[in-house]
C-alpha cells in the first residue's frame, strides 16, 4: 500500500501493548517511522529475553521509507535498532543524549559504520520528504524526552512520545504551557498520545518530591541501603546522587546499563555534579550505614545485579538489617519475578520498601489531570491513543471525548488509518507480528522453534531409538526422557515404553520406514499418556543395519 495524496497512520508496535513502540506515517508515496523499540520476554516465550517488532510491511516498501525519528532513549523506543537498523538501511534522527545511547548500541553490535545516525538539535525543524519535523521537549524520566511535531500538506500531528508534566524536572527542560498553546493555536489535526497512565486520577508528581521521600527512608536506615530503579531513569540517578550526599553515604553503582547511562549523560552535559562512586570492594569495607548502592534488576530480571546480590553470587552483599528500596513501578507481567526476589531478600532478613510504603517513585507518564492539560493546550481535531494496552487506549479516547476533543481513533497494531483528507477512516490492514531474539538468531515469535519449545516445556520430551534389520528388531529399543513426570517410576515406565516400541516394530517393521517411525512415535506416546496423562513430544531414531 503506497500512500497517495493523503496522510496515513500505522502502528507496528506499542498499540494494544506496553512497549515495542513503532509508528509509521505515510504521505505522498513516502513513509516516516517514529521510534523502533523492543519489549521483554515473558513465560509465553521460553528462553527469550528480547522481543522485536515484525517490520515486514515497511521492509517490503523500504525504498519509500525516509528515516526513523527517535523520541527518546528508552528501550521500548530505541531497543530494536541494533538488530533491525542495518537491514532497514535508512537514516536515524535523534537528539544528542538519545543519539549517544544509540551509538553505544550500534558499536556493541559492530554496525556503527553501516547505520547513518544524525544528531539533531532540539531547536530547529528539519525536513524529510513531505514531512517537516520539530522536536518539542517534554518532561520524562530520561534526558531529552521529546514530542515530535510532524507537519504535512494534510495537517499537523503532535506525537507525544512518553511524557509527563513536572514543574521542577531533575534533568533538562520542558516546553511551557505557553509554547504548547502556541502549537495548538496553529492547528493540530491529530494528537498521538501516551496512554500508559490514563487510569491514574492524580498527576504523576514531581521528581523533586521523590528526593524528600528517599531522604526520609534512607536517612532512617541503619545498615546498607540498595536502591533499585530503571537504569534509564537518569532523573532518578540525579536524585539518588543528591540523596547520597544528603544522608552522608558513599555511592556504589552496580549494573552495566547504569554505567552506560552515566557515561552518556556526562558526555552530553548531564549529571556533571553526580558524586564520585566507589567500587564494589571499597563499598564492602565501609561502615554499613555509610554506603548507598544503586543497582539494576527492580523488574526481577534474572541476570541483573539485584537478583545476583539476592542470591549471593555478586561481590556486593546484603545481610540482616540492610534495606532494599524499590524506587520504580512494577511493569505488568513482572509480578512473579519481582516477588521471587523480594522473598529471597526477606528470607535473608533484608528489609524492603516499595512505593506502596513510602513516596519514593513518580511515574514518567501522564495521569488524567496532565492529559486534560495537554488537550487544552494542543486542541487536536482527533485523539489517537498509543503506548498502552487496549483498555488504556480506549479509556483515553473516552476521556478525551468527554473533554471536548471532537473525534477519537481506537486502533491496534496493523490497522492503517487515513487521518486526512476525509478522515479518520480505517483503510487497510498490515501484518504486525512479533519476532524474538533467541541467542544471536531472530525468529518468528510464533514460529516452529518457539512453538516446539512451548510444547516441550508443557509436556516434556522422549527420544526413542530402534535398530532393525530386514524389518526385524535388533536388540532392545532405547528410551531417554526429559521433563516427563515419572520420577521414582522412571525405570518401570522406560521398560513399558520399550515394550511398546518393540511391539510397533513387530507389527509395522516390514513397511515404509516413515510409517514405522510414526508407529513407534504413537506407541511410545500412548504409553506415556497411560502412565502420566500427558502427551510428550516423541522423537524417533531408526537405525537400519
Amino acid at each position: 500500500m503506497t500512500p497517495e495524496n493523503e496522510l496515513l497512520f500505522l502502528a507496528l508496535g506499542g498499540s494494544g501493548e506496553i512497549g515495542m513502540n513503532v509508528n509509521l506515517y505515510g504521505c505522498q508515496g513516502k513513509w516516516l517511522m517514529v521510534d523502533c523499540g523492543i519489549t521483554f520476554g515473558s513465560p509465553d516465550y521460553p528462553g527469550i529475553d528480547v522481543i522485536l517488532p515484525d517490520l515486514q510491511f515497511i521492509e517490503e516498501r523500504i525504498d519509500d521509507l525516509l528515516g526513523i525519528v527517535l523520541t527518546h532513549g528508552h528501550e521500548d523506543h530505541i531497543g530494536a535498532l541494533p538488530y533491525l537498523a542495518a537491514d532497514l538501511g535508512v537514516p536515524l534522527y535523534a537528539t544528542p543524549f538519545t543519539a549517544g545511547l544509540i551509538r553505544g548500541k550500534l558499536e556493541e553490535e559492530g554496525i556503527e559504520e553501516k547505520v547513518e545516525l544524525n544528531v539533531v538539535d532540539e531547536e530547529g525543524p528539519f525536513n524529510l520528504g513531505p514531512f517537516r519535523i520539530t522536536y518539542t521537549p517534554l518532561a520524562h524520566s530520561i534526558p531529552e524526552g521529546n514530542a515530535v511535531l510532524i507537519e504535512t500538506p494534510h495537517g499537523r500531528v503532535f506525537h507525544t512520545g512518553d511524557w509527563k508534566l513536572d514543574e521542577a524536572p531533575a534533568l533538562g527542560g520542558a516546553s511551557t504551557a505557553a509554547e504548547l498553546t502556541a502549537i495548538g493555536d496553529k492547528g493540530v489535526l491529530a494528537l498521538v498520545c501516551d496512554s500508559t497512565n490514563v487510569f491514574n486520577p492524580e498527576a504523576s508528581g514531581s521528581e523533586a518530591d521523590v528526593r524528600t521521600g528517599l531522604d526520609e527512608v534512607i536517612g532512617a536506615a541503619k545498615g546498607r541501603v540498595l536502591v533499585t530503579t530503571f537504569a534509564s531513569n537518569a532523573a532518578r540517578l540525579q536524585t539518588l546522587g543528591e540523596v547520597a550526599q544528603d544522608t552522608g553515604r558513599a555511592l556504589c553503582v552496580a549494573g552495566r546499563s547504569l554505567d552506560r547511562i552515566l557515561r552518556v549523560a556526562r558526555q552530553t552535559g548531564y549529571l556533571r555534579d553526580f558524586p564520585e562512586t566507589v567500587d564494589f570492594d571499597t563499598a564492602m569495607t565501609m561502615p554499613r550505614d555509610k554506603v548507598l548502592i544503586v543497582a539494576t534488576g527492580g523488574q526481577g530480571e534474572p541476570r541483573a545485579a539485584l537478583n545476583r546480590i539476592a542470591e549471593g553470587t555478586h561481590p556486593l552483599k546484603l545481610t540482616e538489617g540492610d534495606l532494599v528500596v524499590f524506587s520504580s513501578r512494577q511493569i505488568p507481567g513482572n509480578e512473579i519475578a519481582i516477588g521471587r526476589i523480594m522473598n529471597t531478600l526477606a528470607a535473608a532478613g533484608v528489609d524492603i520498601i516499595t512505593d506502596r510504603q513510602a513516596f519514593i517513585h513518580v511515574s514518567g507518564h501522564p495521569g488524567r489531570p496532565e492529559l486534560a492539560e495537554m488537550y487544552k493546550w494542543i486542541r487536536p481535531e482527533i485523539i489517537l491513543p498509543v503506548h498502552g494496552e487496549v483498555r488504556h487506549m480506549h479509556e483515553q479516547s473516552r476521556f478525551a471525548l468527554s473533554l471536548g476533543v471532537p473525534r477519537a481513533i481506537n486502533q491496534v497494531n496493523g490497522e492503517i488509518w487515513r487521518l486526512a483528507p476525509d478522515g479518520p477512516e480505517r483503510v487497510g490492514q498490515a501484518p504486525a507480528g512479533r519476532l524474538v531474539l533467541d541467542g544471536d538468531i531472530i525468529l518468528p515469535a510464533d514460529g516452529t522453534t518457539i512453538n516446539e519449545r512451548r510444547r516441550i516445556s508443557f509436556h516434556g520430551q522422549i527420544s526413542a531409538a530402534v535398530a532393525i534389520r530386514q524389518g526385524r528388531l535388533l536388540g532392545e529399543p532405547q528410551i531417554r526422557l526429559q521433563g516427563v513426570p515419572v520420577e521414582e517410576d522412571r525405570e518401570d515406565f522406560i521398560a513399558e515404553a520399550c515394550e511398546a516400541a518393540a511391539e510397533a516394530v513387530k507389527k509395522d517393521g516390514r513397511g515404509d520406514i516413515e510409517k514405522l517411525r510414526e508407529a513407534v512415535r504413537l506407541a511410545v506416546r500412548r504409553a506415556a499418556f497411560r502412565y502420566t496423562g500427558k502427551k510428550p513430544i516423541v522423537d524417533v531414531l531408526i537405525v537400519e543395519a
